[in-house]
């Protein structure tokens, strides 16, 4: 019995001890468990090589933890990039190749850090690459023009009027609706909008370094050209019922004449104007040069080369872009709403040069280089660069007041003491006014002529524009007639 009694016990003991090695096996299984999936009990990463000397003893390296994947900083990785970020990658290379700049659409392209998992990509690479080697290279940069354009009449009726002013409106100023039908029929006849830097510059060969052609390469056809704006100033003459001078700036009152008044940041980061219309009421739109030659290029990307858009020539006296930051007129405002007049200036200024524009020079007074004394000429040089460079920033880009050109059409002399002020104080590129086609290449700068496309031109000389479009149906009928003789 004791015998018995004893190994019922042992059976009972081993019986007990099972159940308690089951349930610790249990517990053990279950913790691994939770490390596995807590990321604690896996491998830890290879450990770095160690830097220390040989025979140096190693300092231990941790193992790292897991850590949340990061994204490339040129753009998010093929995981995590929608299909409606790829579209607009392509319609933002889309747009840029319409303008011929292949090689730079391609770069955009293959900069993304998915390129090799989008097969979109590759293929828009391949069609890129392939127009690009269509492209033929301009034969005849000295055949070039220039056109060029002062603000457009808004308002025909208050533009105008029969005053003083209304007689040199009709002869130098073009309407908003002559200057739409103008871009709409270049664009049809295959012209495409360069610019200066695209046509002529300063290049390096086996000579030395000097000023030359460049190749511009475009479709079988097309026919590069220039275009300026002078004076975006918005006069107070303009816009105003004074002429801003005697130190008392003028702004935009109810009896403007039917002009934009100042050149803005729209809404959408573009530069556009802002308008009076005839009862006081102040909107934004596209009522000048600048907003309708920017909204026409997005809806037409083909019409300028490599992202190009025209020269926009300022003076001083006044201020620039409708804004009175001419130095004599801070007392008159105060501290405050002057330097709010600069600073809102200094914004349009990059705003304009973010988006393609050429902020150039036009002179601070307005004279008549052609006609005034080599001093004369340095102190209005030095007035532009102290007043309106530190607005606009700095241009090796002149257009001559009244195109009156410091030399005539022969290759400037070396001495010409106006050229020597003008260049050491930074310009290489200098433009007059000529009908004919005129374009100048110095050793160290450029000279080239430019064509009025104003009322005069559009009525007296339709002629010299016909290779650009049919004058009949762009000269508006609201522009008085005759337009007055020179």
């Amino acid at each position: 019995m004791a015998r018995r009694n004893n190994k019922s016990k042992s059976h009972s003991t081993g019986f007990i001890l099972g159940i308690i090695f089951l349930c610790a096996a249990l517990i053990v299984g279950a913790v691994a468990l939770i490390m596995f999936l807590n990321g604690e009990g896996q491998n830890p990463p290879p450990l770095a090589p160690s830097t220390a000397p040989s025979g140096a003893p190693s300092k231990p390296t941790e193992p790292t933890k897991p850590t949340t994947p990061t994204t490339p900083s040129s753009g998010p990785g093929v995981d995590q990039v929608t299909d409606e970020e790829v579209e607009a990658l392509v319609a933002k290379a889309d747009f840029i190749a319409a303008g011929y700049d292949y090689q730079k659409a391609i770069a955009l392209l293959k900069s993304a850090p998915y390129y090799n998992e989008k097969p979109i990509l590759a293929e828009k690479v391949a069609a890129y690459t392939q127009a690009d080697s269509e492209l033929v290279v301009f034969k005849n940069n000295g055949n070039i023009r220039h056109v060029f354009f002062h603000s457009l009449v808004a308002d025909t009726d208050r533009a105008f009027d029969g005053d003083f002013d209304s007689f040199n409106y009709n002869l130098y100023m073009t309407t908003i609706s002559e200057f739409n039908a103008i871009l709409e029929q270049m664009y049809a006849r295959g012209y495409v909008l360069i610019s200066p830097y695209d046509m002529v510059g300063e290049v390096t060969d086996e000579t030395g370094t000097h000023f030359a052609y460049k190749e511009i390469r475009l479709p079988e056809g097309k026919i590069p050209f220039l275009m300026s704006q002078d004076d975006l100033n918005y006069y107070a003459y303009m816009v105003s019922t004074d002429d801003g001078h005697n130190k008392v700036p003028e702004f935009v009152n109810e009896r403007n004449d039917g002009f934009a008044h100042k050149i803005v940041i729209g809404e959408d980061g573009y530069p556009t104007c802002e308008y009076m219309q005839k009862d006081g009421t102040i909107v934004t739109g596209d009522y000048d040069l600048v907003p309708l030659l920017e909204r026409f290029i997005q809806a037409h990307p083909d019409f300028s080369y490599h992202g190009a858009r025209a020269m926009l020539g300022v003076t001083g006296y006044e201020g620039v872009f409708g804004y009175r930051t001419n130095p004599n007129y801070r007392t008159a405002m105060g501290d405050e709403a002057f330097e709010k007049e600069v600073a809102d200036a200094k914004a349009v200024a990059q705003c304009l040069k973010d988006h393609g524009w050429l902020v150039v020079s036009h002179s601070y007074g307005h004279p008549a280089y052609g006609e005034i004394s080599a001093e004369r000429v340095e102190r209005d040089s030095t007035k532009w660069e102290e007043t309106v460079q530190p607005i606009v920033g700095e241009t090796d880009i002149l257009i001559f007041p009244y195109g009156s050109d410091i030399h005539n059409w022969r290759p400037i002399p070396a001495d010409n003491e106006k050229f020597v002020t003008l260049y050491e104080d930074g310009y290489r590129y200098f433009f007059n006014v000529d009908s004919n086609v005129w374009n100048q290449v110095g050793e160290n700068h450029f000279r080239g002529g430019r064509l009025n496309l104003d009322g005069y031109v559009l009525y007296h000389k339709p002629w010299l524009v016909e290779e650009f479009f049919d004058v009949e149906t762009v000269f508006d009928k609201a522009r008085p007639t005759p337009v007055p003789t020179l």
